[in-house]
């Protein structure tokens, strides 16, 4: 009886073996998020600056602003230079209408030098004179109206600097771009802002990404859009299961990450895979995670 059992036990212990690395994971890595660093877009001092670390922004929502005295005070000014340029053109149309009614006088005069003339009672020289009035007044009148065209470019040009000062205004507000929770606060209201700087960092933490790495042998059972087993710490003995999909694989290989602790398993080269999760809350940024491939 006890041969028997003995024959038993390098059975029973190959079994353990084979239930222990079964139970392994795949892959392993941290959780990490699409972290996006909001800049000023404008130079100044912060009048307002409502977050705080840990707040949760929509995308759109306006979180402050820079200060516009100055680019308001331009745009003014703009404004009635444009509106002092446009007013030429009032005075030029009413240069205008006077010389049309001269001409409309003197093509009187030349209607009558023109009786008197057939009756010898006028020279050519009258005539001459009045056709050379005419004439003048023509190229008066194309003078002034060649001025018009210089207005309207002027007027055009006015415009383009109110529309750089517009949307220079625009960018004096601090607008945030997506969903997502604060993570980090680099200014304070009442600070000069600076085009460039940082002012926070934000992410959307609904969904997180755990990047792992995987072998050239288990590539093949890596697909884009397929479901997999993704565990991280529950406490020191458990772990919490939940699903992922996988997001992206890396199409070159790489070495190993220096995070792998041992030397032998950094020398391999590995592919990065992302695999996206959702997150209840209980994902943080930097948390180790691990997953296990579902079999088709």
């Amino acid at each position: 009886m006890k041969t028997r059992n003995y024959l038993f036990l390098p059975m029973i212990l190959f079994l353990g073996a084979c239930s222990d690395k079964d139970d392994q994971p795949d892959a392993w890595g941290t959780f990490e998020a699409t972290e996006i660093t909001v800049s000023a877009m404008a130079n100044g001092k912060l009048l307002q600056f409502n977050i705080e670390e840990g707040t949760l922004l929509d995308s759109g929502q306006v979180i402050g602003f820079v200060d516009t005295t100055d680019l308001y005070l331009k745009k003014r000014q703009a404004i009635d230079q444009r509106n002092a340029t446009a007013s030429r053109k009032t005075d030029l149309q009413a240069q205008i209408a006077v010389q049309e009614q001269n001409r409309e006088n003197i093509l009187i005069d030349k209607q009558r030098v023109e009786n008197l003339l057939q009756a010898g009672a006028a020279t050519q020289k009258q005539m001459d004179d009045i056709t050379a009035s005419l004439n003048l007044i023509d190229r008066q009148i194309a003078a002034i109206q060649a001025q018009f065209g210089g207005l309207e470019d002027q007027v055009k040009s006015i415009n383009q600097q109110i529309a750089q000062l517009e949307e220079a205004i625009r960018n004096a507000y601090i607008v945030n771009p997506v969903n997502g929770t604060v993570l980090a606060k680099f200014a304070e209201p009442e600070e000069v802002a600076a085009f460039g700087k940082p002012l926070y960092k934000i992410a959307d933490l609904r969904e997180m990404i755990l990047r792992v790495y995987v072998s050239g042998s288990q590539l093949p059972r890596v697909i884009i859009g397929q479901e997999v087993s993704v565990m991280y710490d529950k406490n020191e003995k458990e772990n919490t299961t939940t699903s992922g999909f996988v997001g992206w694989v890396s199409p070159t290989a790489e070495f190993t990450p220096k995070t792998i602790q041992t030397k032998e398993e950094r020398v391999n080269l590995v592919y990065a895979v992302k695999v996206r999760v959702k997150n209840d809350g209980s994902l943080k940024i930097g948390m180790p995670g691990e997953i296990k491939l579902i079999n088709p």
